[in-house]
């Protein structure tokens, strides 16, 4: 496989029972082969894309200082904004070589939740940064609940079991600024190799090099989509939830070649996550006697807080 394969949520949606079942056989295949499609026919327009691109870099690009303001202490980088080299992967010590911002969940007024999550940061001095984000990220949460119905058919579920899992669930749009590399990195990289968290990860802005996924021979791919595409991939709480039948596959972004190190790079990856409830102990169709029960029974919130303290987002 020298690529990702291509799938296009419209077959979903057309009303025709056949191209239906077509898309569900193609992601649910994909899924259980190597965790990650790219997607067409995603609920984003080029002109919402083009207009959040542009704001994050006017965030970006903003001061230090500035920036700096937005960084609450306390929750785990869950909200607002989280400096260069702060975040490193599982198991690692070293900082990516990243700065980020987090777009969180938009409530309704009276939500249970209110009181669970940390409110969205306004960056006041770019009204548009916070309006588009807030745009992005319910057109990605709709196209991440269609991708889920699927998923949910294929594993021999009702097709909205999500549903009640991902309504105001504990999702985040991260946009992210790899900045120029300046000096040779020791042993750093954009993002180390790592599996993502949530239930399923939807990114923005994999067109050019740098994203790579890691195939079963242990072999590193290029995961390059179209200009008009998502890549899509499993997170590890839907590889708990499906007893590995859906893999959540490791990936990383790598340093790009010299020649472009004075080059910044952005991505806009949206985590999917559910309500922190939600249970994910293995489903029982996922189970059998050639199928062991692979992971303990845990809960999204357990599991969350458990990875964010080994991303060294929480201080224990």
């Amino acid at each position: 496989m020298q690529n990702i394969p291509s799938v296009d949520l419209r077959d979903f949606l057309s009303g025709d029972p056949e191209r239906k079942q077509k898309f569900v056989n193609e992601i649910g295949k994909a899924y259980e082969d190597i965790g990650f499609v790219a997607l067409k026919g995603h609920f984003l327009d080029d002109a919402l894309v083009d207009n959040l691109y542009g704001e994050v870099k006017n965030f970006f690009s903003l001061p230090v200082a500035v920036k700096e303001q937005y960084e609450i202490p306390g929750i785990g980088g869950q909200r607002g904004y989280v400096a260069f080299g702060k975040e490193h992967a599982k198991g690692r010590k070293e900082g990516d070589l990243k700065e980020f911002w987090h777009f969180g969940q938009y409530l309704q007024e009276g939500s249970a939740y209110a009181t669970k999550y940390p409110p969205n940061v306004e960056v006041k001095e770019l009204p548009q940064f916070n309006t588009t984000g807030e745009q992005a990220y319910k057109m990605l949460e709709k196209t991440g609940v269609y991708v889920l119905r699927a998923l949910a058919l294929f594993l021999g579920l009702d097709e909205f079991y999500f549903d009640k899992y991902v309504s105001e669930g504990n999702s985040i749009l991260r946009p992210i600024h790899y900045p120029p590399i300046t000096a040779e990195p020791a042993t750093a990289v954009r993002a180390a190799a790592h599996g993502d968290i949530n239930l399923i990860t939807l990114l923005m802005g994999a067109q050019g090099r740098g994203l790579q996924v890691q195939n079963h021979n242990g072999e590193w791919i290029d995961a390059i989509a179209e200009p008009d595409e998502l890549v899509i991939n499993v997170g590890d709480m839907l590889s708990r939830h499906t007893n590995n039948r859906l893999k959540s596959t490791i990936h990383q972004v790598v340093n790009p070649p010299r020649e472009l190190w004075g080059t910044s790079r952005y991505s806009i990856p949206f985590f999917m996550h559910p309500v922190s409830e939600m249970k994910l102990n293995c489903l029982d169709n996922c189970v059998d006697n050639e199928h062991p029960k692979l992971y303990d029974d845990t809960t999204a919130g357990d599991f969350l807080y458990e990875r964010l303290v080994e991303l060294g987002l929480i201080k224990v």
